[in-house]
């Protein structure tokens, strides 16, 4: 079976299917025990479910405060004994004390090289900027926005008459192979974090 990912994702589920493809392989290192969302209805929990993949939904609005949401997104999360958490494109920050139950053990993607531009508008941001090599990130989450230690990255090159659009699809292209390669990686040979620093085939968490 392979470590045990959950995979939390709020709209269409790309990145999800890509590791749900990736985990067909046995020799992937993982197995998706469940899948996540804060929102009923959408895509990647059809994606779930077509592939048998077992499926929770925890919305911010069914509880009073976040507090208690996120309590209840760690309390859903805990009950398949996850070894790596993959946010892919899920929408809501995650607290302090979902991020204590997993530490080291929660990771994200992002359309920029971090630690520029962060936050929801990066592609928006670097185009805005000039930048000549854009790309994308996989960082450890933690508590601030975009803020964790940087574990994988891979660089796209701005074309001259590119939108926002145009470079965020060949971003979301790239992010979706670094994904893929970055939790394989993680699975069959270990990391480990400390500080800042992230070492794939370290040790075991």
């Amino acid at each position: 079976m392979g470590a045990r990912l959950v995979v939390l994702a709020s709209g269409e589920g790309t990145n999800l299917q890509a590791l749900i493809d990736a985990t067909q392989d046995s020799g992937y290192g993982a197995t998706i025990v469940a899948v996540g969302s804060d929102k009923p209805g959408i895509r990647a929990l059809d994606r779930a479910r077509a592939g048998r993949i077992p499926a929770f939904t925890v919305s911010l609005a069914d509880y009073p405060n976040r507090a208690e949401w996120d309590e209840a997104l760690t309390q859903a999360c805990r009950r398949y004994s996850p070894d790596l958490i993959v946010l892919a494109g899920f929408m809501k920050l995650v607290g302090r004390g979902f991020l204590e139950s997993f530490p080291g053990r929660c990771v994200n993607t992002h359309p920029a090289l971090l630690p520029s531009f962060p936050g929801t508008h990066g592609v928006r941001d670097a185009l805005n900027h000039g930048v000549k090599i854009a790309g994308c990130t996989v960082l450890v989450v933690d508590d601030g926005v975009d803020t964790g230690p940087i574990v994988a990255q891979a660089c796209v090159p701005v074309h001259d008459d590119d939108d926002e659009k145009a470079l965020h699809e060949r971003i979301k292209v790239a992010e979706r192979a670094l994904l893929v390669a970055t939790v394989g990686r993680m699975v069959r040979d270990g990391w480990s974090v400390d500080g800042r620093k992230v070492r794939i085939g370290s040790c075991q968490m």
